[in-house]
Parts: C-alpha cells; structure tokens; sequence
C-alpha cells in the first residue's frame, strides 16, 4: 500500500487537546509503553474522525496494526465523550443564547438491506440518527447518543427530553419542518422556525395586511 502525506482542516489546538486527554488517561491505567505517542495517536484518531480514513488506511500511514488502531480509536471516543456536556448542562448554555439550532443528522453505516430499522427513507441510505444542538453560529454545544436512522426527528427529540430540557431551562430554540407535530402534552418549548414547523412562527412568516390604508383608498377612489 502507497503512503503519502495529507492534511486535516483542524487547528493545533484541537490536537493538543485530545493529546492531553489521552495522556492523562495513559498515566490513571499506568501505561509504560505504546507504538505511537499521545500526539501521534491523537492526529491517527483525528485523521479518522475529520477525514473519515479507514483502519487499513490508518495502520498503513502509522505504522501500526488494524487492531491497534481500532483500540486507538475506541479509547480516544470514550474520553472524549467523558468530557463532552451532557444534555442539561448544554440547556442551560442554551438559556444564555439569543437562541440556537436544533437539528437532526444521518451518520452513514454500512449495514444489509435486511436492517430497515436502520434504514432512513428521508436520506435513502442506512445510517444512525443524531440530534445536535447548535448556537447561532453554528458552534456545537450537544451531541445526543445515536438512534437507528429510521427514528424520525421528533421521535429522537422526544427520547431524549431535548424539549422538555430546552423548555426547563427557557431557551429558545429554532427547528425544521422535522419537528413537526409535537406532542400538545408535552411542555411547550419556545420552538421557532422559519416555516413555522415546530412552535411559533417567525416574523417572516407573517403576512402583511392587506386592508386598504387611507392614502390608497383616496388614490382608487379618483
């Protein structure tokens, strides 16, 4: 297999993130020896998760074994995922926001045509189905754990309490037309959207009125 060198759209900071995380976990297990350092594991675990490399691509460029990079890759999820807000943490960021983004998204997977339950007709392709929330600039603040990608938006929002969570911490929130149809018992988020698809509408949604002004009706009347 040919290697060559690439690049990854992350900043440095980001890698000396992770490799600090993964080298305080390394001393908590005591671990004395390793094929690559933090940072070289750090920029592997980078590579795959930015760029979307496979193992085999990985082991390759590395140096390294599939397995070693498939545990490389596991260890550095799980401490990320360690530190990452949970969903009341991330309502109460929320509070703080002029408003932010709810939104769904389709992780691809490979899987049979047999597994429909992972089978997303809006995106025609299987995958797992991941509720985000972003603040106005588009910078994430939450994660939720993944659903089968045949789970509808709402119904994901709805497993998760990600309304009843926004709605407690009275944050704002603008949808898409995926949200639609939310349960009337549930607690009534401050849901906004530009077609007006899950709550309130916006301001652009309304109409202007289209009774005769005074100046108007003189103009038709001559």
């Amino acid at each position: 297999m040919l290697v060559y060198p690439s690049g990854i759209d992350l900043s440095s900071s980001t890698l000396r993130h992770l490799s600090r995380l993964l080298s305080t976990r390394r001393r908590e297990r005591g671990t004395r020896w390793r094929r690559l350092s933090a940072d070289r594991q750090a920029l592997l675990v980078l590579a795959h998760l930015r760029c979307g490399h496979t193992y085999a691509q990985l082991a390759a460029g590395f140096g390294v074994g599939i397995a070693t990079v498939y545990r490389y890759v596991a260890e550095a999820v799980l401490v990320l995922a360690a530190v990452a807000p949970n969903l009341a943490a991330a309502a109460r960021t929320a509070a703080r926001k002029a408003f932010v983004i709810l939104d769904g998204t389709l992780l691809p997977i490979d899987r049979i045509a047999a597994d429909r339950p992972y089978y997303s007709g809006k995106h025609k392709r299987h995958g797992m189905n991941v509720q985000v929330i972003a603040d106005p600039f588009g910078r994430l603040l939450w994660a939720s754990p993944a659903l089968p990608g045949a789970v509808h938006d709402i119904k994901a929002a709805r497993t998760h309490g990600v309304i009843e969570a926004l709605a407690e911490a009275s944050a704002r929130c603008w949808a898409d037309k995926g949200y639609q149809g939310r349960n009337s018992r549930a607690p009534t988020a401050p849901f906004g959207s530009r077609t007006a698809a899950a709550g309130t509408s916006s301001p652009r949604a309304r109409r202007p009125s289209t009774s005769p002004t005074p100046g108007s009706a003189r103009s038709a009347s001559r």
